[in-house]
């Protein structure tokens, strides 16, 4: 069964093989085409009458969420590969929405690790498996990041400049976009530095925005940025099955652990930017998003029946959510 299971990875390899490189000109246009809509959407909202600004408001949402979903590729991507993309990033769409790419860089890499996926050491991992309770209270809770962050970094970053141990705590607990409150982000030097540029670059754009937006934005703002983090959770909890008992495990154990949503209408809407193709990327972490779709194509056309990718495939979000809260309530959480 093993020499089986090796065998089938060997041949998945050579299948993606050549998906690997990123196409910067793909990841260029994406980005700067869903944030202009997006904002150019939220401009609009913010100018029109209340009765008009819904209609906008929608579309605001889902192509700023798509461009945030950037953060995801830019903690995967070198700077080599797609030079100059972080900064713009940052400048279009994380230091707007307050979810700049220091809160991922260096954090991600632990959700993939062998060593630490599913363990406590999992920014990103709860049992979520054994409480449906636990799960209701992430979904709710997002809707209240959106003020952590202001509180983060437009209250606390500045004051944390002029006191040292207030720095050093923030980085280690409130720097990282982390579901696992466990999770303590080491301090180190290069980390410090990358964290106090970003927030320089945040509080000089909203002291600006401060100064020259009315109280409408802010009220539209967090309307946005609330929708968007409540999406983005329900898309999290639907991306595992979260059953890990908390011991590190295998690649292969990790992908049957994950789960593909590969629907082609509205779950780009939801999982962008390849993220609906969850399970195949924590086997293929290094597979660019645009080159996720032709890597899932060959895959399911060519390896065996037994292969795991064809046991991680959901149905829909709302299948997956279902399936958790499921197992939730029936280990009586």
């Amino acid at each position: 069964m093993k020499t089986a299971t090796l065998d089938i990875a060997a041949q998945a390899n050579d299948l993606v093989r050549d998906l690997n490189r990123a196409r910067p000109a793909i990841y260029w246009a994406d980005l700067l085409v869903s944030s202009a809509i997006g904002w150019g959407a939220f401009a609009a909202a913010l100018v029109l009458p209340l009765r008009l600004a819904v209609p906008f408001a929608v579309p605001a949402i889902a192509a700023l969420y798509r461009a945030l979903c950037f953060i995801h590729e830019i903690s995967h991507q070198s700077r080599r590969t797609l030079p100059g993309f972080e900064p713009i990033w940052n400048l279009t769409t994380g230091f707007p929405l307050l979810l700049p790419s220091c809160m991922y860089v260096g954090v991600h890499s632990s959700h993939h690790r062998l060593s630490t996926y599913g363990t406590e050491s999992d920014p990103e991992y709860l049992p979520f498996s054994r409480s449906v309770r636990m799960t209701a209270a992430f979904a709710v809770q997002s809707l209240l990041i959106p003020i952590a962050l202001a509180v983060r970094f437009l209250v606390l970053g500045p004051v944390a400049f002029l006191v040292p141990p207030l720095e050093r705590w923030l980085i280690a607990h409130f720097s990282s976009l982390s579901m696992n409150v466990r999770y303590r982000r080491e301090v180190t030097p290069e980390t410090r530095r990358m964290i106090r540029r970003q927030t320089i670059g945040i509080l000089i754009l909203w002291a600006a925005l401060a100064i020259a937006v009315p109280i409408r934005f802010f009220v539209l703002w967090y309307v946005v940025s609330a929708s968007i983090s409540l999406v983005n959770s329900l898309r999290t909890l639907g991306a595992h099955a979260y059953e890990s008992e908390g011991d590190p495990i295998g690649r292969e154990e990790q992908l049957l652990d994950s789960i593909d949503t590969p629907g082609i209408r509205w779950v780009v809407l939801w999982a962008p930017v390849g993220l609906r193709f969850h399970g195949l990327h924590h086997y293929f972490p290094g597979i660019p998003y645009h080159n996720l779709g032709e890597a899932y194509r060959r895959l399911t056309t060519e390896l065996p029946p037994e292969a795991g990718i064809y046991r991680v495939r959901s149905k829909g979000l709302v299948h997956s959510l279902t399936a958790l809260c499921r197992r939730g309530l029936r280990k009586k959480g």
